[in-house]
Protein backbone atom coordinates (compact mmCIF):
# COMPACT_ATOMS: atom_id res chain seq x y z
CA UNK A 1 0.00 0.00 0.00
CA UNK A 2 2.60 2.59 1.01
CA UNK A 3 4.36 1.57 -2.80
CA UNK A 4 1.16 2.08 -4.24
CA UNK A 5 0.48 5.26 -2.95
CA UNK A 6 3.84 6.05 -4.03
CA UNK A 7 3.62 4.81 -7.27
CA UNK A 8 -0.09 6.43 -7.96
CA UNK A 9 1.48 9.98 -6.49
CA UNK A 10 4.55 10.09 -9.56
CA UNK A 11 1.59 10.06 -12.06
CA UNK A 12 1.23 6.55 -12.91
CA UNK A 13 -1.99 5.01 -13.74
CA UNK A 14 -3.45 1.66 -11.27
CA UNK A 15 -2.41 -0.36 -14.40
CA UNK A 16 0.78 0.24 -14.74
CA UNK A 17 2.90 -2.63 -13.06
CA UNK A 18 5.39 -1.57 -10.74
CA UNK A 19 7.60 -3.89 -8.61
CA UNK A 20 9.62 -3.37 -5.37
CA UNK A 21 13.74 -3.90 -6.02
CA UNK A 22 16.31 -4.87 -3.43
CA UNK A 23 20.18 -5.18 -4.21
CA UNK A 24 21.51 -8.82 -3.70
CA UNK A 25 25.07 -9.69 -4.21
CA UNK A 26 25.56 -6.59 -6.53
CA UNK A 27 22.54 -7.23 -8.96
CA UNK A 28 19.06 -5.22 -8.75
CA UNK A 29 16.76 -8.63 -8.22
CA UNK A 30 12.91 -8.35 -7.81
CA UNK A 31 12.09 -8.17 -4.07
CA UNK A 32 7.70 -8.01 -4.70
CA UNK A 33 5.70 -7.31 -7.50
CA UNK A 34 1.80 -5.66 -7.97
CA UNK A 35 -0.91 -7.95 -9.62
CA UNK A 36 -0.41 -6.71 -12.85
CA UNK A 37 3.24 -7.12 -13.16
CA UNK A 38 2.60 -10.94 -11.96
CA UNK A 39 -0.12 -10.94 -14.85
CA UNK A 40 3.07 -10.23 -17.26
CA UNK A 41 5.17 -12.85 -16.19
CA UNK A 42 7.28 -10.95 -13.71
CA UNK A 43 8.33 -12.97 -10.25
CA UNK A 44 9.98 -11.80 -7.45
CA UNK A 45 13.86 -12.77 -7.33
CA UNK A 46 13.93 -11.54 -11.14
CA UNK A 47 16.18 -9.37 -11.82
CA UNK A 48 15.82 -6.30 -13.00
CA UNK A 49 17.01 -6.22 -16.43
CA UNK A 50 15.52 -9.32 -17.40
CA UNK A 51 11.82 -8.35 -16.19
CA UNK A 52 12.18 -4.74 -17.85
CA UNK A 53 13.05 -6.49 -21.32
CA UNK A 54 9.64 -8.04 -20.48
CA UNK A 55 7.60 -5.24 -19.35
CA UNK A 56 9.73 -1.89 -20.51
CA UNK A 57 6.99 0.58 -18.57
CA UNK A 58 7.55 -1.29 -14.73
CA UNK A 59 8.01 1.03 -12.49
CA UNK A 60 10.85 -0.08 -9.61
CA UNK A 61 10.95 1.35 -6.46
CA UNK A 62 13.73 0.76 -3.80
CA UNK A 63 13.18 -2.13 -0.87
CA UNK A 64 12.63 0.30 2.31
CA UNK A 65 12.53 -2.59 5.27
CA UNK A 66 12.16 0.41 7.71
CA UNK A 67 9.45 2.41 5.75
CA UNK A 68 7.26 -1.19 5.56
CA UNK A 69 7.60 -1.66 9.17
CA UNK A 70 6.32 2.00 9.98
CA UNK A 71 3.22 1.36 7.84
CA UNK A 72 2.55 -1.93 9.58
CA UNK A 73 3.14 -0.36 12.75
CA UNK A 74 0.72 2.85 11.71
CA UNK A 75 -1.93 -0.34 10.64
CA UNK A 76 -1.32 -1.67 14.18
CA UNK A 77 -2.29 1.56 15.61
CA UNK A 78 -5.77 1.41 13.83
CA UNK A 79 -6.05 -2.45 14.89
CA UNK A 80 -6.28 -1.87 18.83
CA UNK A 81 -10.00 -0.65 18.04
CA UNK A 82 -10.61 -4.47 18.20
CA UNK A 83 -8.65 -5.35 20.98
CA UNK A 84 -5.59 -4.36 23.30
CA UNK A 85 -3.74 -7.25 22.13
CA UNK A 86 -2.35 -7.10 18.08
CA UNK A 87 1.06 -8.57 16.96
CA UNK A 88 3.55 -7.82 14.36
CA UNK A 89 3.74 -10.57 11.99
CA UNK A 90 6.29 -9.53 9.71
CA UNK A 91 6.79 -8.19 7.07
CA UNK A 92 3.29 -7.98 6.30
CA UNK A 93 0.72 -9.37 8.60
CA UNK A 94 -1.27 -8.85 12.01
CA UNK A 95 -1.89 -11.16 14.94
CA UNK A 96 -4.69 -9.94 17.14
CA UNK A 97 -6.14 -11.79 19.64
CA UNK A 98 -9.96 -11.08 20.08
CA UNK A 99 -10.76 -13.11 22.82
CA UNK A 100 -13.52 -11.36 24.97
CA UNK A 101 -13.89 -8.47 22.53
CA UNK A 102 -15.98 -10.21 19.61
CA UNK A 103 -19.24 -9.22 21.65
CA UNK A 104 -18.99 -5.72 21.16
CA UNK A 105 -19.27 -5.81 17.39
CA UNK A 106 -21.85 -8.65 17.97
CA UNK A 107 -19.96 -11.53 15.87
CA UNK A 108 -16.59 -12.27 14.17
CA UNK A 109 -18.06 -11.92 11.24
CA UNK A 110 -19.36 -8.36 11.92
CA UNK A 111 -15.79 -7.90 13.30
CA UNK A 112 -13.94 -9.21 10.18
CA UNK A 113 -16.10 -7.06 7.94
CA UNK A 114 -15.84 -3.47 9.81
CA UNK A 115 -11.36 -4.32 9.10
CA UNK A 116 -12.02 -5.27 6.13
CA UNK A 117 -13.66 -2.37 4.87
CA UNK A 118 -11.27 -0.18 6.91
CA UNK A 119 -8.23 -1.47 5.09
CA UNK A 120 -10.33 -1.12 1.76
CA UNK A 121 -10.40 2.54 2.22
CA UNK A 122 -6.63 2.38 2.31
CA UNK A 123 -6.17 0.53 -0.53
CA UNK A 124 -5.52 -2.30 1.48
CA UNK A 125 -6.05 -6.25 0.11
CA UNK A 126 -6.25 -8.25 3.32
CA UNK A 127 -6.73 -12.09 3.66
CA UNK A 128 -7.73 -13.00 7.90
CA UNK A 129 -8.69 -15.99 9.61
CA UNK A 130 -9.92 -17.12 12.71
CA UNK A 131 -8.24 -19.73 14.61
CA UNK A 132 -7.78 -21.47 18.38
CA UNK A 133 -4.00 -20.63 17.96
CA UNK A 134 -2.26 -17.68 16.68
CA UNK A 135 0.16 -19.84 14.75
CA UNK A 136 -3.19 -21.38 13.17
CA UNK A 137 -4.58 -18.26 12.14
CA UNK A 138 -0.72 -16.45 10.57
CA UNK A 139 -0.91 -19.92 8.50
CA UNK A 140 -4.55 -20.31 7.62
CA UNK A 141 -4.68 -16.67 6.45
CA UNK A 142 -1.61 -16.53 4.57
CA UNK A 143 -2.25 -19.97 2.59
CA UNK A 144 -5.87 -19.42 2.15
CA UNK A 145 -6.44 -22.86 2.72
CA UNK A 146 -10.29 -23.67 3.81
CA UNK A 147 -12.10 -26.82 5.15
CA UNK A 148 -15.44 -28.11 6.50
CA UNK A 149 -13.84 -27.12 10.47
CA UNK A 150 -10.34 -25.90 11.79
CA UNK A 151 -9.01 -28.98 12.43
CA UNK A 152 -9.04 -30.00 8.04
CA UNK A 153 -8.43 -26.48 7.25
CA UNK A 154 -5.26 -27.01 9.58
CA UNK A 155 -4.39 -30.41 7.84
CA UNK A 156 -4.83 -29.27 4.40
CA UNK A 157 -1.79 -26.96 4.46
CA UNK A 158 1.52 -27.35 3.12
CA UNK A 159 4.20 -28.11 4.95
CA UNK A 160 5.80 -24.83 4.25
CA UNK A 161 3.36 -23.26 6.77
CA UNK A 162 5.06 -24.29 9.67
CA UNK A 163 7.73 -21.63 8.88
CA UNK A 164 10.46 -24.11 8.80
CA UNK A 165 13.68 -22.93 7.24
CA UNK A 166 14.13 -23.86 3.42
CA UNK A 167 16.55 -26.94 4.10
CA UNK A 168 14.11 -28.24 6.43
CA UNK A 169 10.85 -27.56 4.40
CA UNK A 170 12.79 -29.58 1.16
CA UNK A 171 13.57 -32.22 3.57
CA UNK A 172 9.99 -33.01 4.47
CA UNK A 173 9.02 -32.39 1.06
CA UNK A 174 11.54 -35.32 -0.17
CA UNK A 175 10.48 -37.37 1.98
CA UNK A 176 6.69 -37.34 0.96
CA UNK A 177 4.90 -35.03 3.93
CA UNK A 178 3.68 -32.31 1.37
CA UNK A 179 0.79 -31.16 3.63
CA UNK A 180 0.79 -30.68 7.54
CA UNK A 181 -1.89 -33.64 8.04
CA UNK A 182 0.71 -35.92 6.33
CA UNK A 183 2.91 -34.80 9.45
CA UNK A 184 1.09 -34.75 11.87
CA UNK A 185 0.02 -38.52 11.50
CA UNK A 186 3.88 -39.63 11.84
CA UNK A 187 4.60 -39.85 15.25
CA UNK A 188 6.37 -36.49 17.12
CA UNK A 189 9.98 -38.48 18.18
CA UNK A 190 9.91 -39.83 14.55
CA UNK A 191 9.77 -36.26 13.69
CA UNK A 192 11.96 -34.85 15.80
CA UNK A 193 14.63 -37.33 15.38
CA UNK A 194 14.75 -36.96 11.24
CA UNK A 195 13.87 -33.27 10.57
CA UNK A 196 14.90 -31.78 14.09
CA UNK A 197 12.68 -30.57 17.26
CA UNK A 198 12.01 -27.63 15.73
CA UNK A 199 9.69 -29.21 13.00
CA UNK A 200 7.72 -31.44 15.84
CA UNK A 201 7.63 -28.23 18.04
CA UNK A 202 5.98 -26.54 15.48
CA UNK A 203 3.52 -29.22 14.48
CA UNK A 204 2.66 -29.65 18.20
CA UNK A 205 1.83 -25.36 18.26
CA UNK A 206 -0.35 -25.35 15.27
CA UNK A 207 -2.39 -27.93 15.66
CA UNK A 208 -2.59 -26.52 19.12
CA UNK A 209 -1.28 -29.53 21.64
CA UNK A 210 0.79 -26.55 22.75
CA UNK A 211 0.87 -23.12 23.36
CA UNK A 212 1.82 -20.35 21.28
CA UNK A 213 3.26 -17.71 22.53
CA UNK A 214 1.77 -14.26 21.37
CA UNK A 215 4.05 -10.82 22.61
CA UNK A 216 1.46 -8.15 21.51
CA UNK A 217 3.36 -5.30 20.71
CA UNK A 218 2.13 -2.84 23.50
CA UNK A 219 0.82 -3.73 27.03
CA UNK A 220 -2.72 -2.77 28.09
CA UNK A 221 -2.36 0.57 29.91
CA UNK A 222 -2.96 0.62 33.58
CA UNK A 223 -6.26 2.96 32.60
CA UNK A 224 -7.88 4.20 29.87
CA UNK A 225 -11.25 5.28 28.56
CA UNK A 226 -12.98 5.91 25.52
CA UNK A 227 -15.77 7.51 23.63
CA UNK A 228 -17.49 5.93 20.38
CA UNK A 229 -19.79 8.22 18.43
CA UNK A 230 -22.62 6.51 15.91
CA UNK A 231 -21.45 10.00 13.17
CA UNK A 232 -17.75 10.62 12.81
CA UNK A 233 -16.96 13.80 14.38
CA UNK A 234 -14.80 15.92 12.07
CA UNK A 235 -13.93 19.17 14.17
CA UNK A 236 -10.76 19.27 15.77
CA UNK A 237 -12.07 21.52 18.76
CA UNK A 238 -14.86 19.10 19.49
CA UNK A 239 -12.93 16.11 19.53
CA UNK A 240 -10.61 17.88 22.24
CA UNK A 241 -13.63 18.25 24.12
CA UNK A 242 -14.33 15.11 24.11
CA UNK A 243 -10.55 14.96 25.64
CA UNK A 244 -11.54 17.24 28.47
CA UNK A 245 -14.67 14.72 29.30
CA UNK A 246 -12.65 11.34 29.04
CA UNK A 247 -10.01 13.23 31.07
CA UNK A 248 -12.82 13.89 33.68
CA UNK A 249 -13.52 10.70 33.71
CA UNK A 250 -10.42 9.44 34.42
CA UNK A 251 -10.36 11.76 37.56
CA UNK A 252 -12.54 9.79 39.23
CA UNK A 253 -10.74 6.34 38.51
CA UNK A 254 -7.11 7.92 39.70
CA UNK A 255 -8.96 9.62 42.76
CA UNK A 256 -10.08 6.23 44.19
CA UNK A 257 -6.30 4.85 43.66
CA UNK A 258 -5.04 7.93 44.67
CA UNK A 259 -2.45 8.59 41.87
CA UNK A 260 -2.29 11.05 39.10
CA UNK A 261 -1.38 10.55 35.53
CA UNK A 262 2.75 11.65 34.70
CA UNK A 263 2.08 10.72 30.94
CA UNK A 264 -1.02 11.08 29.03
CA UNK A 265 -1.52 9.88 25.21
CA UNK A 266 -4.78 10.40 23.38
CA UNK A 267 -5.73 8.47 20.44
CA UNK A 268 -8.15 9.79 17.69
CA UNK A 269 -9.20 6.69 15.70
CA UNK A 270 -9.89 8.02 12.11
CA UNK A 271 -12.79 6.10 9.87
CA UNK A 272 -10.56 5.03 7.34
CA UNK A 273 -8.14 3.64 9.77
CA UNK A 274 -5.85 5.60 10.60
CA UNK A 275 -5.39 6.71 14.24
CA UNK A 276 -3.93 10.14 15.06
CA UNK A 277 -1.52 10.16 17.98
CA UNK A 278 -0.82 12.93 20.80
CA UNK A 279 1.27 12.52 23.56
CA UNK A 280 2.06 14.84 26.81
CA UNK A 281 3.82 14.39 29.48
CA UNK A 282 3.61 16.45 32.96
CA UNK A 283 6.57 17.02 35.68
CA UNK A 284 4.73 15.97 38.55
CA UNK A 285 1.43 13.37 39.28
CA UNK A 286 -1.57 15.34 38.17
CA UNK A 287 -5.69 15.15 37.97
CA UNK A 288 -6.45 18.57 36.86
CA UNK A 289 -8.13 18.18 33.67
CA UNK A 290 -7.96 21.99 32.86
CA UNK A 291 -4.25 21.56 32.75
CA UNK A 292 -3.93 18.84 30.76
CA UNK A 293 -6.39 19.59 28.57
CA UNK A 294 -4.66 22.99 28.13
CA UNK A 295 -0.89 21.06 27.55
CA UNK A 296 -3.02 18.88 24.57
CA UNK A 297 -3.88 22.66 22.84
CA UNK A 298 -0.29 23.44 23.05
CA UNK A 299 1.01 20.67 22.02
CA UNK A 300 -1.17 20.46 18.68
CA UNK A 301 -0.36 24.36 18.32
CA UNK A 302 3.46 23.25 17.82
CA UNK A 303 2.59 20.53 15.38
CA UNK A 304 4.35 21.25 11.64
CA UNK A 305 1.51 18.56 10.71
CA UNK A 306 -1.94 19.80 12.40
CA UNK A 307 -4.52 16.88 12.91
CA UNK A 308 -6.35 15.72 9.89
CA UNK A 309 -9.17 14.37 10.70
CA UNK A 310 -9.81 12.94 7.33
CA UNK A 311 -13.49 11.80 6.69
CA UNK A 312 -13.91 12.23 10.79
CA UNK A 313 -13.22 10.31 13.86
CA UNK A 314 -15.53 7.62 15.18
CA UNK A 315 -13.18 6.51 17.84
CA UNK A 316 -10.97 8.78 20.78
CA UNK A 317 -9.06 7.13 23.37
CA UNK A 318 -7.66 8.16 26.29
CA UNK A 319 -4.87 6.14 27.87
CA UNK A 320 -2.70 6.95 31.01
CA UNK A 321 0.13 4.38 31.15
CA UNK A 322 2.26 6.51 33.38
CA UNK A 323 0.54 7.23 36.85
CA UNK A 324 2.24 7.49 40.37
CA UNK A 325 0.92 8.31 43.82
CA UNK A 326 -0.67 11.44 44.75
CA UNK A 327 -1.95 12.83 47.81
CA UNK A 328 -3.54 15.60 48.91
CA UNK A 329 -0.69 17.75 50.33
CA UNK A 330 -1.10 20.78 53.13
CA UNK A 331 -0.90 24.22 52.06
CA UNK A 332 1.87 26.18 53.09
CA UNK A 333 0.70 29.64 54.50
CA UNK A 334 3.48 31.44 52.77
CA UNK A 335 2.66 30.04 49.52
CA UNK A 336 5.85 28.16 48.72
CA UNK A 337 3.71 25.18 47.72
CA UNK A 338 1.76 27.76 45.57
CA UNK A 339 5.16 28.81 43.50
CA UNK A 340 5.76 25.37 43.18
CA UNK A 341 2.94 24.35 41.71
CA UNK A 342 3.17 27.61 39.58
CA UNK A 343 7.02 26.49 38.68
CA UNK A 344 5.82 22.88 37.89
CA UNK A 345 2.74 24.07 35.48
CA UNK A 346 5.48 26.46 33.48
CA UNK A 347 7.77 23.33 32.76
CA UNK A 348 4.58 21.70 31.46
CA UNK A 349 3.63 23.95 29.05
CA UNK A 350 7.24 24.79 27.92
CA UNK A 351 7.80 21.44 27.34
CA UNK A 352 5.11 20.50 25.61
CA UNK A 353 5.18 23.10 23.23
CA UNK A 354 8.80 23.18 22.46
CA UNK A 355 10.01 19.25 23.35
CA UNK A 356 10.75 17.11 26.48
CA UNK A 357 14.43 17.60 25.29
CA UNK A 358 14.57 21.65 25.41
CA UNK A 359 13.45 21.83 29.02
CA UNK A 360 16.30 20.13 30.97
CA UNK A 361 17.19 20.89 34.34
CA UNK A 362 20.71 19.85 36.26
CA UNK A 363 20.74 16.84 38.92
CA UNK A 364 23.85 15.74 40.84
CA UNK A 365 25.47 12.52 40.55
CA UNK A 366 27.76 10.63 42.40
CA UNK A 367 30.76 11.02 40.68
CA UNK A 368 34.45 11.33 41.34
CA UNK A 369 35.23 14.47 38.96
CA UNK A 370 33.60 17.56 39.30
CA UNK A 371 32.42 18.04 35.94
CA UNK A 372 30.55 14.59 36.20
CA UNK A 373 28.82 15.00 39.27
CA UNK A 374 26.13 16.35 37.27
CA UNK A 375 23.85 15.99 34.40
CA UNK A 376 21.10 17.42 32.16
CA UNK A 377 17.81 15.69 31.79
CA UNK A 378 14.30 16.45 30.72
CA UNK A 379 12.45 18.87 33.20
CA UNK A 380 9.31 16.76 32.68
CA UNK A 381 11.27 13.54 34.33
CA UNK A 382 10.98 12.97 37.94
CA UNK A 383 13.85 14.27 39.81
CA UNK A 384 16.43 11.36 40.97
CA UNK A 385 17.22 10.13 44.57
CA UNK A 386 19.60 12.59 45.19
CA UNK A 387 21.26 16.16 47.28
CA UNK A 388 23.16 18.91 46.25
CA UNK A 389 25.68 19.09 48.80
CA UNK A 390 25.43 22.49 50.87
CA UNK A 391 28.06 24.17 53.26
CA UNK A 392 27.43 24.62 56.41
CA UNK A 393 25.45 27.61 57.93
CA UNK A 394 28.46 30.60 57.71
CA UNK A 395 30.80 28.18 56.23
CA UNK A 396 31.86 29.49 52.76
CA UNK A 397 31.23 26.52 49.73
CA UNK A 398 33.92 23.97 49.13
CA UNK A 399 32.73 24.56 44.95
CA UNK A 400 31.86 26.68 42.94
CA UNK A 401 29.15 27.05 40.72
CA UNK A 402 30.83 28.30 37.55
CA UNK A 403 33.34 25.53 36.02
CA UNK A 404 35.39 26.03 33.22
CA UNK A 405 34.99 23.39 30.53
CA UNK A 406 37.73 22.44 29.89
CA UNK A 407 39.60 23.75 32.89
CA UNK A 408 41.91 26.78 31.84
CA UNK A 409 45.63 26.04 31.87
CA UNK A 410 47.71 28.59 33.82
CA UNK A 411 51.67 29.32 34.10
CA UNK A 412 54.89 30.77 35.62
CA UNK A 413 53.16 28.54 39.14
CA UNK A 414 55.45 29.03 42.37
CA UNK A 415 54.38 26.34 44.47
CA UNK A 416 55.59 24.42 47.11
CA UNK A 417 56.88 20.73 46.82
CA UNK A 418 55.20 18.03 47.13
CA UNK A 419 51.74 19.27 47.58
CA UNK A 420 52.06 22.72 48.80
CA UNK A 421 49.73 25.57 47.49
CA UNK A 422 50.29 27.61 44.53
CA UNK A 423 51.49 31.18 45.97
CA UNK A 424 52.02 32.61 42.37
CA UNK A 425 50.74 32.12 38.77
CA UNK A 426 49.72 33.64 35.49
CA UNK A 427 46.77 33.20 34.04
CA UNK A 428 44.61 35.52 31.23
CA UNK A 429 48.24 37.34 31.08
CA UNK A 430 47.84 38.40 34.10
CA UNK A 431 49.86 37.50 37.74
CA UNK A 432 48.10 36.76 40.44
CA UNK A 433 49.77 36.70 44.28
CA UNK A 434 47.80 34.03 46.38
CA UNK A 435 47.17 36.18 49.70
CA UNK A 436 45.26 32.93 51.33
CA UNK A 437 44.53 29.33 50.39
CA UNK A 438 42.79 26.22 51.51
CA UNK A 439 43.76 22.64 50.36
CA UNK A 440 44.89 19.80 49.58
CA UNK A 441 41.43 18.12 48.14
CA UNK A 442 42.33 15.15 46.67
CA UNK A 443 40.23 13.57 43.65
CA UNK A 444 41.86 10.24 42.44
CA UNK A 445 41.37 8.60 39.38
CA UNK A 446 38.12 6.09 40.06
CA UNK A 447 39.64 2.70 40.74
CA UNK A 448 37.72 0.61 37.74
CA UNK A 449 39.05 2.70 34.85
CA UNK A 450 41.16 1.24 32.67
CA UNK A 451 43.37 4.04 32.09
CA UNK A 452 45.38 5.83 34.67
CA UNK A 453 44.08 9.21 34.70
CA UNK A 454 46.29 11.45 36.69
CA UNK A 455 45.62 12.32 40.67
CA UNK A 456 44.29 16.00 41.23
CA UNK A 457 45.05 18.18 43.65
CA UNK A 458 42.51 20.92 44.55
CA UNK A 459 42.90 24.62 46.06
CA UNK A 460 40.47 27.34 47.21
CA UNK A 461 42.87 29.89 46.81
CA UNK A 462 41.95 34.18 46.79
CA UNK A 463 44.54 36.63 45.53
CA UNK A 464 45.47 40.01 46.64
CA UNK A 465 42.45 41.74 44.83
CA UNK A 466 40.25 39.85 46.48
CA UNK A 467 39.49 37.04 43.77
CA UNK A 468 38.33 33.79 44.71
CA UNK A 469 39.64 30.71 42.24
CA UNK A 470 39.28 26.78 42.14
CA UNK A 471 43.05 25.97 41.35
CA UNK A 472 43.84 22.50 40.60
CA UNK A 473 47.18 20.33 39.71
CA UNK A 474 47.05 17.66 37.63
CA UNK A 475 49.52 15.35 39.08
CA UNK A 476 51.98 14.74 41.50
CA UNK A 477 55.69 15.65 41.89
CA UNK A 478 57.73 12.44 41.02
CA UNK A 479 61.57 12.14 40.48
CA UNK A 480 62.98 12.27 36.97
CA UNK A 481 59.30 13.37 35.25
CA UNK A 482 58.54 17.03 34.42
CA UNK A 483 56.60 19.48 36.97
CA UNK A 484 52.68 18.41 36.60
CA UNK A 485 50.63 21.27 34.84
CA UNK A 486 47.79 23.65 36.81
CA UNK A 487 44.72 24.93 35.63
CA UNK A 488 41.45 26.67 37.14
CA UNK A 489 38.61 25.00 37.27
CA UNK A 490 36.34 27.91 38.33
CA UNK A 491 35.48 31.24 40.34
CA UNK A 492 33.62 31.77 43.75
CA UNK A 493 30.86 34.34 43.35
Amino acid sequence: MRIARAHLFAGAGRDVPYAVVEKVKGAQRLYAVDPAAARSGIEPGMPLADARARVPELAAFDHAPYEDHRWLERLADGCTRYTPWVMLDTPDGLVLDVTGCVHLFGSEAALVADAVTRLERLGVAAAHAFADNPDAARALARWRVSGANEEEAIRRLPVAALGLDDQATLALKRAGLKTVGDVVVRPSSAIAARFGGDAAARVRRIIGETDSPLAPRTVKPPLHVERRFAEPVARTEFALEVVGELMAEAVFQLEQSHEGGRRFEARFFRTDGLVQRLAIETGRPSRDVAAVLRLFRERIDALADPIDPGFGFDLIRLDIPIAERLDAAQLKLEGGAVAEAELAALIDRLSTRLGRGRVRRFVPRDRHLPEQAEFMLPAVEPVPAGEWPTPEPGEPPLRPIHLFDPPQRIEQVIAGIPDGPPARFRWRRMLHDVARAEGPERIAAPWWTKREAPTRDYYRVEDRRGRRLWIFRHGLFEDGKSAPAWYVHGIFA
